[in-house]
């Protein structure tokens, strides 16, 4: 062999022992924590959750909640929204979340409306003891849909055709290649009955209203906080300090409680070598990557 090609393999094995060594190091200096939370907990606090953003991923705000659930120095939790809305089945995985930390856990909550706390925002907020928002706040978005784009004449016109081989009828439903078949279009007519049937119930129970209350309020518009207020779907019209004093003085704390607000804790050379830092953003995630054709949406 000769030197240049024995250099060549030093310098091959010099880098790979480096590697070797870096990763060995990150392993030792990286210990899982029982949280990814960088939180302490103190005598007599509100916990502030942000719930910001469209909501298709429901795991970094349930991960909050559990945080708090059997923290006895936590009294009371602000969930702080600014969201449109976002998938029906991670709203409701939210809302449901709230009610247990409220029915269960017996934790005092309170919503404070951001900019929007619409559709999905709005069904989450009724899960909460109470709902302050911003006289300007928009808010309601009381409905449901499914939209999708159709893009057969497009195909036609490339002399393009979709070939589909199905086990049952509405398998291939909300094909994006051809229009949809009557039967299809009440299927799904249904579904979307059956998804406003529960936002609409949600309402009622959250707001204490009856369900003729709630329906001719559902109907997909939006409110300023002022009309949500004066129609029942909101209780106060404040500012989320407001919003973290109504929560003390429910849990017995005092009008300027304690407030504990999480924060991820910092990416580690670990998360850096395996270039995984993705993983601490609030929202990694690409509902565009889905292979589902379309999404039912509180909205």
């Amino acid at each position: 062999m000769n030197k240049g090609k024995l250099a060549l393999w030093f310098i091959v094995g010099g880098v790979a022992f480096l590697f070797f060594v870096l990763c060995l190091a990150a392993l030792m200096l990286y210990v899982q924590p029982d949280s990814e939370w960088d939180i302490s907990f103190d005598s007599g606090q509100v916990a502030l959750i942000e719930l910001y953003g469209t909501i298709y991923d429901p795991k970094p705000i349930v991960d909050q909640m559990k945080l708090y659930r059997k923290q006895t120095q936590i009294k009371a939790l602000v969930l702080h929204i600014n969201s449109p809305g976002g998938g029906a089945a991670a709203s409701q995985e939210i809302y449901s979340e709230v009610l247990r930390m409220r029915k269960e856990y017996k934790k005092k909550v309170v919503a404070a409306m951001g900019s929007v706390a619409a559709s999905g925002g709005f069904y989450v907020a009724c899960a909460a003891d109470k709902i302050v928002a911003n006289p300007a706040t928009v808010t309601g978005s009381i409905g449901v849909i499914a939209e999708w784009i159709n893009w057969g004449e497009l195909m036609s016109w490339a002399k393009l055709k979709s070939e589909i081989i199905k086990s049952g009828e509405y398998k291939d439903a909300g094909n994006p290649t051809r229009p949809l078949t009557e039967n299809e279009r009440r299927y799904f007519q249904g579904l979307i009955d059956g998804l406003y049937r529960q936002f609409v119930q949600a309402v009622a129970d959250g707001r204490h209203m009856t369900l003729d209350e709630v329906k001719p309020l559902a109907d997909g518009r939006v409110f300023t906080g002022e009309d949500a207020r004066a129609k029942g779907l909101v209780d106060e019209l404040g500012t989320l300090q407001d919003a973290i004093r109504l929560a003390g003085k429910m849990a017995n704390l005092g009008g300027e409680p304690k407030v504990v607000s999480p924060k991820k804790k910092k990416v580690s050379l670990w998360d850096l070598l395996l270039n995984d830092a993705s993983s601490l953003l609030p929202f990694s995630g690409d509902p565009s990557q889905s292979s589902i054709r379309f999404q039912y949406l509180w909205r």
